[in-house]
């Protein structure tokens, strides 16, 4: 089985589009999509039966959790239990961009997608495709690499189909991507907050937002 590769604009991704894949995400299956970086493989993240098959489809261990992406900030609620210090001023300044925050993860999320674990990592990803895709979806949506674990990152729906085709339902395919820094990830559910992964945003600005430094 090959995946369906669906061209859409990076800019201004057509709304018929994402409709046909957020049909497919509702339904379970898997969508690969751009984000600022690379190629992620997407998935109804409170869909246990669509979290398992991104585990499947990349042979990635059974431990290690899924991030997370958002349409809009207000959706953290759904799968955060609650905002720590620090948080909404993050969110101020670097969403829609690329910065993690792991956060205590609320009640009722499928164990895999949390590697069995009670912290989630969420975003909301600067990409128009992505942005679009989880605000027209409305629901929480896995956003890993689409790569079998242990591979690099793709920036092309080619590599994609390459190594996941028969695993992925469709492919928004906006080009090559940019590839770069990924995102940072700041774990908020320690006192002092902490960096986790040097990315794209500075530690000094992460503190320049906190008001104070991280550990």
């Amino acid at each position: 089985m090959t995946s369906r590769i669906e061209p859409v604009d990076p800019r201004r991704p057509e709304p018929e589009r994402l409709a046909a894949a957020v049909d497919l995400l509702k339904g379970g299956s898997l969508v690969a999509f751009p984000t600022e970086t690379f190629y992620a493989l997407g998935a109804d993240a409170l869909n246990p039966e669509a979290v398992q098959r991104v585990f499947a489809a990349k042979g990635r261990p059974q431990g290690m959790p899924l991030p997370v992406i958002l349409g809009h900030r207000e959706e953290v609620a759904r799968v955060a239990a609650a905002l720590p210090d620090g948080a909404a001023a993050l969110m101020d300044v670097f969403w829609p961009g690329p910065l993690t925050l792991v956060l205590r993860a609320a009640d009722g999320l499928p164990p895999r997608l949390l590697g069995d674990g009670s912290t989630i990592g969420v975003r909301v990803s600067p990409h128009p495709v992505a942005l679009a895709l989880a605000r027209a979806c409305g629901r929480p949506l896995v956003a890993t690499s689409a790569n079998r674990s242990g591979q690099p990152p793709p920036a092309t729906a080619a590599e994609i189909e390459e190594h996941l085709g028969g695993s992925v339902a469709a492919i928004l395919d906006a080009g090559r991507t940019h590839g770069g820094s990924p995102s940072t990830i700041v774990d908020l559910t320690v006192e002092p907050p902490r960096l986790v992964r040097a990315g794209a945003i500075s530690s000094l600005a992460i503190e320049s937002a906190l008001g104070r430094r991280l550990a």
